[in-house]
């Protein structure tokens, strides 16, 4: 009798698309997405070349990050008429937001994930990133009530240890997933060293994925594709394709990450799969 082939089982790496963020403008790079249009049409030509997630943050009319919940449900309700990927909205990008306004969006559209950033910081570049306390446990707490999946955001050390007192007090419930954000100013550095010291501090039978802000963002890419994490691409992150080229669209950075996806042996995760690995039991159903 034929002795069996052992099958080795392919691992699945999530890509997120992070489209347009709060602080790139048309000045940084023509092809940053501002619109509600032209964010849900990068939306859909990413998701097209791999993308399973999309991470939304909102413009104004000037440009500039809003919480506008309009706006939010205008782009959801665009991506949703085109495909099934996995909707995650910011719950930040706009530092004169309100507590209420920063959630509301979340009521109304009940994405999958949604941004829970773990600590505040200082923006070196702009003021203060306030998350204190009593918020992370309101939002924690709508979270919970709407099934949203918090997305972890690490910046630093402290915020994994703020996120662990926070599992043990029940605002967040365990297997956590994290995004560790390395090259933002006033948060560690994009280096190979730091995202290995930060996953290495995240609590077993986490998900996590991570991602470089600049010049150091393809670097961190291998580096996380090696250690098994899942990647996050697009221009809130980074504006250029090289060092002196601007990127052409989304798609195309999220096209690159997917072939060095591939390349180190892995098979790039469909939204659906996205969710299984995430332990996300529902689809955002928002119309």
């Amino acid at each position: 009798m034929e002795e069996k082939k052992k099958i080795k089982e392919v691992k699945k790496t999530i890509i997120t698309v992070a489209p347009t963020g709060a602080w790139p403008k048309k000045k940084n790079n023509p092809n940053v997405p501002m619109t509600p249009q032209e964010i849900a049409d990068d939306v859909y030509e990413s998701y097209k070349v791999g993308a399973a997630i999309c991470h939304l943050h909102m413009r104004d009319d000037e440009g500039e990050g809003t919480m506008d919940k309009d706006k939010f449900e205008e782009t959801v309700r665009l991506i949703k008429s085109k495909c099934d990927i996995v909707i995650n909205c910011t719950t930040s990008g706009d530092l004169n937001a309100t507590d209420e306004t920063r959630q509301a969006h979340l009521k109304s559209i009940k994405p999958e994930i949604a941004s829970y950033d773990c600590g505040s910081m200082n923006w070196m570049h702009s003021g203060l990133f306030i998350n204190h306390p009593k918020f992370l446990e309101g939002l924690g707490m709508t979270m919970q009530e709407c099934e949203i999946k918090p997305e972890i955001e690490i910046f630093d050390a402290g915020m994994i240890y703020n996120s662990l007192y926070y599992v043990k007090k029940g605002v967040l419930k365990a297997p956590c997933h994290y995004q560790l954000v390395l090259g933002a100013a006033g948060g560690s550095t994009a280096t190979i060293e730091n995202l290995v010291y930060l996953k290495g501090l995240l609590p077993e039978g986490s998900t996590w994925g991570a991602l470089g802000i600049g010049k150091q963002h393809v670097p961190i890419m291998l580096a996380t594709v090696a250690m098994g994490g899942h990647l996050r691409v697009g221009m809130e992150d980074n504006v250029m394709w090289s060092a002196d080229v601007l990127a052409e669209s989304n798609a195309q950075l999220v096209k690159r990450a997917a072939d060095i996806v591939r390349v180190a042996g892995n098979e790039v995760a469909t939204p659906a799969e996205a969710r299984e690995i995430l332990g996300i039991n529902r689809v955002c159903d928002f119309k």
